[in-house]
């Protein structure tokens, strides 16, 4: 199924006055402000962030998964739902793929359908948190940081097929995420899985291309309880500085304990140069992998003011790779997604609208009050008019939610696929 231009072009014109007028207002209001209205559109334009394979079919807890109607069953199907999303919103040009549910089986033919829909490859994931079909060993305690060689080799091995995968799509990254680690005290020696982990990752950051970079991802508990590997930022960071220059530390938002200060993290690791790559959702307890801004939006739009801050001021810390990593238990995928981009974008508009010269100052003058006021005076600001015309500009829709609705593109789904596919992944 493929969204073509014309529906687009005849769904805008119902709210293209309306939009007009509040675009006006806002870019009049702004730039008397001081604001480069344009260029904060075009950057907004520009800013892609990566769908996740793995969440375009329905999530699931550890007690159930309700199953949404033509979910897609391959890879093919994937790539045609992240063309969708692509198509209304103009700001999910890249997939991100999670081996070994999304091996092609004709590179050419998966190339060729992904660049159809001005979609890009991004960061290739690898498993070693679940035992593959005829695998010779087994995860069960640890992959990268096990007691065993033959299931630290295994999992090797893992990620360097995924690069191989990955290279052939003309991906530029390896993510890395690692269940390891012990339910019970006593279970592992925690220095010895620590260095295990750092020789396994060296291993597979010789096997990357010389133009990839490898993203260790980090997380404080779950699947085990009593202890993760790389439990937190300063684990990741130790690992990373461990392989070399290619590898960096990836956030993602849901894997922290509560009331971490992300933002700070996020602050410092740029200011090393070794922030790679992020992962964006939204939690109430834990990592709970919520729509994007759905319950801490101010947290997302201070943590945009630290990635803003530091893509203006860390030269020394590379592009940064976007991608949303949620789970819809009870929401269509494709519109939770489609909020979850609304959510991103709206909190990096708002983070460019700070005045940093007046922040700068009132933080040398110890003005506490007027530090608050600056941000909070960007974060009040309504910024969706500029998203609009970011969308318009690039031959998106006005409103992608009312849009998918209108155009019944989950029904479209449906006839096409059926009522009873499945998403491969979790």
């Amino acid at each position: 199924m493929k969204v073509q231009k014309e529906q687009i072009s005849d769904y805008n014109k119902k709210d293209l006055e309306s939009h007009n007028e509040n675009f006006d207002f806002l870019a009049n209001k702004l730039s008397k402000q001081g604001h480069n209205v344009s260029d904060i559109v075009t950057k907004l334009a520009k800013f892609q962030v990566a769908i996740p394979s793995w969440a375009l079919g329905a999530g699931g807890t550890r007690f159930g998964r309700f199953s949404f109607y033509g979910e897609p069953s391959n890879l093919e199907q994937k790539i045609e739902d992240v063309g969708i999303l692509h198509s209304l919103t103009q700001t999910a040009g890249a997939i991100s793929l999670h081996i070994p549910w999304d091996i092609p089986s004709d590179y050419n033919a998966i190339k060729e359908k992904a660049s159809a829909l001005n979609i890009k490859f991004d960061s290739v994931n690898s498993n070693t948190f679940q035992d593959q079909k005829d695998a010779l060993e087994t995860y069960k305690y640890g992959s990268l940081s096990n007691v065993s060689k033959a299931v630290r080799e295994q999992a090797i091995q893992h990620n360097l097929d995924v690069i191989n995968i990955g290279d052939k799509l003309g991906s530029k990254s390896l993510t890395v995420w690692l269940a390891d680690g012990s339910c019970f005290p006593g279970q592992n020696n925690f220095q010895t899985a620590f260095q295990n982990t750092q020789n396994s990752l060296i291993d597979i950051y010789k096997g990357l291309p010389s133009d990839w970079s490898m993203l260790i991802e980090y997380k404080p508990y779950e699947p085990n309880f009593y202890s993760t590997v790389i439990q937190d930022w300063g684990a990741s960071l130790m690992l990373a500085n461990g392989c070399g220059d290619k590898a960096y530390t990836l956030v993602d938002l849901g894997h922290h304990l509560p009331n971490s200060n992300i933002e700070q993290i996020v602050s410092i690791l740029q200011l090393k140069g070794k922030l790679g790559g992020f992962h964006f959702n939204d939690s109430k307890y834990g990592d709970d992998d919520l729509t994007v801004g759905s319950i801490k939006p101010y947290a997302l739009f201070l943590i945009f003011n630290e990635l803003v801050y530091g893509m203006q001021n860390n030269p020394q810390n590379p592009d940064l790779a976007w991608m949303i990593d949620a789970s819809h238990n009870v929401k269509d995928p494709l519109e939770d997604l489609i909020q979850s981009l609304e959510a991103i974008q709206e909190a990096y508009a708002k983070a460019m609208l700070i005045d940093q010269s007046a922040l700068k100052a009132a933080q040398l003058d110890n003005d506490v009050v007027k530090c608050q006021e600056i941000l909070q005076e960007a974060y009040r600001t309504d910024v969706r008019p500029l998203l609009e015309k970011a969308r318009l500009n690039g031959g998106g829709v006005l409103s992608p939610i009312d849009a998918y609705r209108t155009l019944n593109i989950r029904e479209g789904l449906i006839k096409e696929r059926g009522k009873n596919t499945v998403a491969t992944g979790l």
